[in-house]
């Protein structure tokens, strides 16, 4: 018997956009922009995917020399800028929809990816492990504790980012909150050692973010600004001892600001931490919810048909499958993602999977 999947196929408001339905491309770091600028092969990997109700791209920094990733964009300068106008003019002409996820790493930069720059973080604590450099594999460095003053120039960079953003054609930017980067590595307690106002309380620990959120949705409008949270994550050395009160803190912190939506992880990349946090959310967000994290089809348009979420946001099905929906929709095979070239260059892996047969 086939599976009922058509509430993945109702419109849905999120912001002042209408989303045909409520299939979310989520942010996938893919290491394709050469000296960090965006690119023709870019824009022909986001309109293949236009079909999603929303994209969001791939983590883009906010500032020089925050690179984790080593071939990640950035949206800084206005070669950037002009380089991400051929992303949207090109998802827009394919009638797609696509936001800018804006992002700081963090201790997660490594020296060796940007011209030797010491990594800032909350406290002098350093990422657990290896991380992929020029030279091969090296242990992530001790990062600098980021000084007040420092604070108050990165809040007005991400201002900055989002108002390039709306520059470049996006319709929106997702403020990158997740995945053990800078702005997580504030909320959470295994990187924030702090005793000043960003240290120590939950409140304070939530304030460098609640200082961006201001800052961008002064900038461009709240309704064109997402976030994302991934409370359970242990990617990056991440660690909270309460997370469900963390996501009940932040859900209702959130409310004040009316956001486009709330882009909340359910898991742990690695199983370690375990919660059932998007209920929490639920109860206290009052805004739009979208969900992530190894949903299927099946399971996606459960959520939604319980009103558990408003859109599910699909990772490395739309890696594989430019036209995720249609398959769904047909019943259709899914192409296997191949995760060799996740991050490699060039168009193997990233723009030659095929579309469903007629």
């Amino acid at each position: 018997m086939p599976q009922d999947t058509t509430a993945l196929f109702q419109p849905i408001k999120l912001g002042k956009l209408t989303l045909p339905n409520r299939f979310i491309m989520a942010p996938l770091t893919r290491a394709r922009a050469i000296n960090h600028l965006p690119n023709d092969l870019m824009a022909e990997y986001y309109a293949q995917r236009a079909s999603a109700g929303l994209i969001i791209t791939e983590c883009t920094m906010v500032t020089p020399q925050t690179s984790s990733f080593g071939n990640d964009p950035g949206i800084y300068s206005p070669e950037q800028i002009e380089g991400w106008k051929k992303t949207t003019q090109a998802v827009h002409q394919a009638g797609g929809q696509i936001f800018l996820q804006i992002w700081h790493a963090g201790r997660a930069a490594h020296p060796l990816l940007n011209n030797g720059k010491e990594a800032i973080a909350p406290s002098a604590i350093a990422i657990d492990g290896e991380t992929t450099t020029p030279e091969g594999k090296k242990a992530y460095t001790l990062p600098h504790a980021v000084t007040q003053e420092a604070i108050l120039a990165i809040i007005q960079d991400f201002r900055q980012a989002a108002a390039n953003a709306i520059e470049a054609g996006f319709d929106g930017v997702e403020v990158h909150g997740a995945n053990g980067y800078l702005i997580d590595q504030f909320l959470r307690e295994s990187a924030n050692q702090r005793v000043d106002n960003y240290g120590g309380s939950l409140e304070n620990r939530t304030r460098f973010l609640t200082a961006v959120l201001t800052a961008v949705t002064n900038e461009i409008g709240s309704e064109r600004v997402g976030l994302r949270l991934s409370p359970l994550n242990s990617f990056n050395s991440m660690k909270d001892n309460d997370p469900e009160g963390w996501v009940s803190y932040l859900a209702k912190q959130l409310n004040t600001f009316n956001l486009a939506y709330l882009h909340l992880m359910r898991g742990d990349f690695f199983g370690i931490q375990k919660a059932d946090v998007i209920p929490i959310a639920r109860e206290h967000y009052q805004g739009h919810l979208m969900v992530n994290m190894g949903y299927d089809a099946a399971e996606a348009a459960e959520i939604l048909r319980n009103n558990g979420a408003d859109s599910v946001a699909f990772g490395q099905a739309f890696i594989a499958n430019p036209d995720l929906p249609a398959r769904i929709q047909a019943g259709a095979a899914l192409n296997t993602p191949d995760q060799k070239t996740f991050y490699t260059p060039g168009s193997e892996g990233y723009t030659d999977y095929p579309l469903m047969k007629a």
